[in-house]
């Protein structure tokens, strides 16, 4: 069987994601997979030899400024013609299907050749009705249309009665000693307005990862460093709790690992506003509208919470590709949430949500 894995470049979180299937794809000798990635720079992606020789585009990407998407910089960068002629020169038709992470380029290529197509991605499940942010026409036009597939497999932290699986989690779940250090990753934010969140909390360690630090340093309580994918999860596996953007895949890790959060979500951004209200009203984080130092203060003499074990095998998932049943995704979503364990008291949360 040969796939084409289409991934959203923007954020590292659809390439998380990614990660954990090449492992699992790379270690089958009945399927060939080739990645193609959009969204930013062949030079600004990090850690991606298991993907082996990947195709980039320019693709379509949000710009954001000041922890803000910018509608203006957004129209103004994308080159529309430059799409339809990227998706163009995708030999759609080499492949028996393409899997796609919200990556428009691969999605309309699979389309316009006709080649069967599946969504896994976060983005997907907002296909459902499931608790969202309420979100514009504008919102509901680019979930639907931005990278359009056959079948939408959503993931995210519970089905909520649909259709929907759990994340798949790369984690090495090695009993690690708790320091007394904070992840920061805020990488929509500008470095000036993180620092000046984080100075007035002296008493307290923070770890800052974020793609505009040169080199790594420390400036008095806070020590910068570049994103890295083993640093970054050296450092998640041990702190005592994370401040973050609200992107799906670190909260879903923070889940696992059972890290209390305190998320910021991109304003304007209809995934991190939804992922924001899902996560409070599950009790299983805190949200700020705006860098708050205060807020930020009450969050740091809260708990932790309890980890929920999701699963780190997507096998599963990969006998259901190749077997082609791609319709059967009922059964294939309840064999993996069967693999989940909640804490008690997220069970009683969950046990309050209106499930059709």
């Amino acid at each position: 069987m040969k796939i084409l894995y289409g991934v959203q470049g923007t954020g590292n979180g659809h390439t998380t994601r990614a990660r954990v299937m090449a492992k699992a794809f790379n270690a089958r000798s009945d399927i060939q997979v080739d990645y193609l990635f959009s969204g930013r720079d062949k030079d600004q992606y990090f850690d991606m030899q298991v993907f082996g020789e990947f195709a980039s585009y320019r693709g379509l990407s949000f710009a954001t400024r000041g922890g803000k998407i910018s509608k203006y910089q957004t129209l103004k960068h994308a080159n529309l013609r430059e799409l339809h002629r990227d998706i163009k020169s995708v030999r759609a038709q080499e492949y028996d299907l393409v899997i796609n992470d919200f990556e428009p380029i691969s999605a309309w290529a699979a389309k316009l050749n006709a080649i069967p197509s599946i969504s896994i991605s976060h983005q997907a499940a907002f296909m459902h009705p499931i608790p969202k942010h309420p979100g514009t026409l504008f919102d509901r036009l680019i979930t639907r249309y931005f990278a359009p597939t056959d079948l939408q497999l959503g993931v995210h932290w519970y089905h909520f009665g649909h259709a929907i699986m759990p994340p798949f989690i790369e984690a090495d779940d090695t009993k690690q000693p708790p320091s007394r250090n904070y992840l920061v990753y805020l990488p929509f934010e500008e470095i000036d307005d993180i620092a000046a969140l984080l100075d007035p909390l002296s008493e307290h360690d923070f770890i800052c990862f974020h793609p505009k630090v040169e080199q790594e340093h420390q400036v008095g309580n806070i020590s910068w460093r570049r994103p890295s994918k083993m640093d970054f999860g050296q450092v998640l596996q041990r702190c005592s709790g994370v401040i973050a953007n609200a992107g799906f895949e670190l909260a879903s890790e923070c889940l696992h690992f059972g890290k209390k959060l305190l998320i910021k979500p991109l304003s304007g951004q209809f995934e991190q506003l939804s992922n924001a209200k899902t996560l409070v009203q599950l009790g299983l984080g805190h949200s700020m509208p705006t860098l708050d130092s205060e807020i930020v203060e009450e969050w740091l003499v809260k708990p932790a919470i309890e980890r929920i074990e999701y699963p780190q095998n997507p096998d599963i998932l990969i006998d259901w590709l190749v077997k082609r049943d791609w319709q059967a995704v009922d059964l294939l979503c309840e064999q993996l949430w069967n693999k989940v364990r909640f804490p008690q008291s997220v069970v009683t949360q969950l046990d309050k949500l209106p499930i059709p």
